[in-house]
């Protein structure tokens, strides 16, 4: 990872935002520029070089991890440390601070310690605006967590039979997970059976499967920081025509999302084609989130695929294409996969067959 031109492409950012210095405490953004993996740490961008503060916890991990930037071991906290070297510097201006992370009692604390010459100022998405378009290396890392979590779907479906609780199924799925290598589920396993479908987010339960009806299974993995995400749907027991009616549905959706990601589309663009077959199958009442999101160091990321959501996709951003529709009482279905945008459209990530399985 080249963490050295991310610090200086931030540092360029500084500039054109009138900032003097750029405080760094969300933990993905400080890995994502310069590299530490740890669990307690700042990073200080401005003045004559990068600044990584952290506790003698660290000291070798920091180290050995930490690139692009000066290290700092402080018996005191990471943001307390911060604070007190910023007191000995002699520069004035505006401290940019990640607004939508830090702690009301941490920015309190903060501007208690800093020099009146300091003025702190609330900035929004800096780091996470240049996280969206991954470089050679993170699609490299991604596409290989996405491998691992692609070869976990049918040992899953091996599991699934009327009786087994959901948290069984999710069980195997994280332990085959480990065993292959993951550092991490990416998110809370996801194995929804029967009405229990109908909740886009319904975490594994004890609920037995039942004996008829969909059953959703969404996982991924961190793999070398990096998330997968994918979303499968299958079928306990007869398939009714109604059931097939409404998965042949989703996956028109999923597909015609995906053929329309490319260079110049809009996050808006892509949302509306997969409600619009939706909508031509009397379904797009029952859609009730966004098509996809972005994916990297975090689950989601940025950018968002929703209504009224202008980001202009560019090559290098990867996202998910994840239409799906909740019926409360009868059951749900979602079809995901994990792509890149390219020049010419994109590269589908995910594999996998997408085709209805009936158990």
């Amino acid at each position: 990872m080249d963490h050295k031109r991310r610090l200086r492409d931030l540092s360029v950012s500084l500039a054109e935002h009138r900032i003097g210095y750029l405080l760094i405490t969300h933990l993905p953004n400080v890995r994502y520029l310069c590299g530490f993996t740890g669990s307690a740490g700042v990073l200080l961008l401005g003045g004559t070089e990068p600044v990584f503060f952290t506790d003698g916890r660290y000291t070798a991990q920091a180290q050995a991890e930490v690139q692009g930037a000066r290290v700092v071991i402080e018996a005191k906290s990471p943001l307390v440390a911060v604070a007190a070297w910023l007191k000995q510097s002699r520069r004035s201006g505006v401290l940019g601070i990640e607004g939508e992370h830090l702690t009301v009692a941490a920015e309190a604390r903060l501007r208690a310690t800093l020099p009146k010459r300091l003025r702190l100022r609330a900035v929004s998405g800096m780091v996470e605006r240049q996280r969206m378009v991954k470089d050679a290396a993170e699609i490299e890392r991604l596409r290989r967590a996405v491998k691992l979590g692609s070869s976990l779907f049918l040992p899953a479906v091996r599991t699934i039979r009327p009786g087994v609780p959901e948290s069984v199924v999710a069980a195997k799925i994280e332990y085959a997970a480990r065993r292959a290598g993951a550092e991490a589920m990416a998110f809370t396993t996801i194995v929804a059976g029967g009405v229990r479908s109908a909740l886009p987010h319904g975490h594994a339960s004890p609920a037995p499967l039942p004996s008829q009806g969909f059953v959703v299974l969404d996982f991924g993995v961190i793999l070398r920081g990096y998330c997968s995400d994918m979303t499968r749907t299958v079928v306990v027991g007869r398939v009714t025509s109604r059931q097939r009616e409404w998965y042949a549905a989703v996956l028109e959706a999923q597909l015609a999302g995906i053929a329309s990601v490319r260079t110049g589309a809009t996050a808006d663009d892509v949302d509306n084609v997969t409600r619009k077959v939706l909508k031509k199958n009397k379904l797009a009442k029952y859609f009730t989130h966004s098509t996809g999101h972005g994916v990297g160091l975090e689950i989601h990321e940025a950018p968002r695929l929703a209504a009224g959501q202008e980001e202009v996709l560019k090559p290098g951003m990867v996202i998910t294409i994840e239409p799906g529709i909740y019926v409360p009482g009868q059951g749900g279905i979602r079809i995901e996969d994990m792509v890149v945008v390219t020049e010419t459209g994109c590269e589908i990530l995910t594999t996998g067959t997408k085709e209805l399985i009936a158990i």
